[in-house]
């Protein structure tokens, strides 16, 4: 992916607040609004609420997983996922009694109201995951998922943008960063962690073929690691960190960002890796460039400095 400059780092990248909480740090990333609590919606729900098109379809926005990410949450419609196998109204199989109950529950919400049409659209992705066969499936050009939630979450959303539902936006979680203990360099946490990371992502690019050329993919943390190892062989929570951009329309193959350098009259804070880009500079240019949304005041509200880098090519 590397060799296609299809991969793009961009080292020192993250959140200008400087907080250590992995809650609150997570909640401003997902919001798009760093220090800022008040707003309650995500970056990409605000997205979706701003962008000239429509799409009725109910996995326009998907998070998998068993609860919506806070990415996600706002007036438009996203859908929580875990299992495209199991999401359906229960049963052994899709037999002619839960049929009729399904009618039943169609005809009793066919109102306009906000609980009819979210009964709607339930049934609606019900009848649309019901055609995508996930028994018989096998990813295309031999891509192998690592086994596990975050392998098994890629492939689903490797069939549902295959499956063309109406897919635009799909969030993915991969926990365990938490390396406080046994990090590790060549064997350890962190390394079992990259392996993950880096074979589910090369299982999906090859999964998709030239579907990629549509698809683009970022990956982001809430903060980094504390630059020097504590004493029990992990590291601390730190503030600087790496952000990838992957796919379709990347300016690739070279490594972004404003090295700050990790000698000790250069570290932020407690000792941490200083941040010389915005995560959202990196969003935003994603935003315009692949998803075709001017609005960048209003999916990143009370931020207007963005610098971008020029990572990626416009969507054409």
């Amino acid at each position: 992916i590397w060799d296609a400059k299809q991969l793009a780092p961009i080292h020192a990248a993250g959140s200008p607040d400087p907080t250590h909480s992995h809650f609150d740090a997570m909640d401003y990333m997902e919001r798009g609004t760093p220090g800022e609590k008040q707003i309650p919606t995500g970056w990409l729900a605000r997205h979706l609420q701003t962008v000239a098109w429509e799409n009725k379809s109910p996995f326009r926005a998907v998070g998998m997983g068993t609860l919506l990410q806070t990415s996600l949450r706002g007036p438009v419609s996203a859908t929580s996922l875990q299992s495209i196998a199991e999401f359906h109204l229960g049963g052994k199989n899709r037999s002619d009694p839960i049929k009729q109950f399904q009618a039943a529950i169609s005809q009793m919400y066919s109102g306009s109201t906000p609980l009819d049409q979210s009964a709607s659209l339930t049934l609606q992705a019900t009848d649309m995951l019901e055609k995508i066969n996930v028994g018989t499936y096998k990813p295309a050009n031999n891509a192998a998922y690592p086994k596990g939630n975050f392998g098994t979450a890629l492939m689903q959303v490797a069939q549902l943008i295959k499956a063309e539902v109406g897919l635009e936006i799909a969030a993915v979680d991969l926990g365990g960063w938490d390396t406080h203990v046994r990090q590790g360099a060549l064997d350890g946490d962190m390394p079992d962690l990259l392996a993950e990371l880096s074979q589910g992502l090369a299982a999906l690019y090859k999964d998709l073929g030239d579907a990629m050329k549509k698809v683009t993919i970022v990956t982001m943390s809430e903060f980094g690691r504390r630059v020097a190892e504590n004493g029990g062989g992990g590291t601390d929570h730190g503030h600087g960190n790496v952000m990838f951009v992957m796919g379709g329309g990347v300016n690739g193959g070279k490594v972004y960002g404003d090295w700050p350098g990790i000698s000790k009259d250069k570290l932020d804070g407690p000792g941490d890796l200083a941040i010389t880009t915005d995560f959202r500079d990196v969003l935003g240019e994603v935003v315009q460039k692949r998803m075709l949304n001017d609005k960048l005041s209003e999916v990143f509200p009370n931020y207007s400095k963005f610098k971008m880098r020029d990572v990626l090519q416009k969507l054409t």
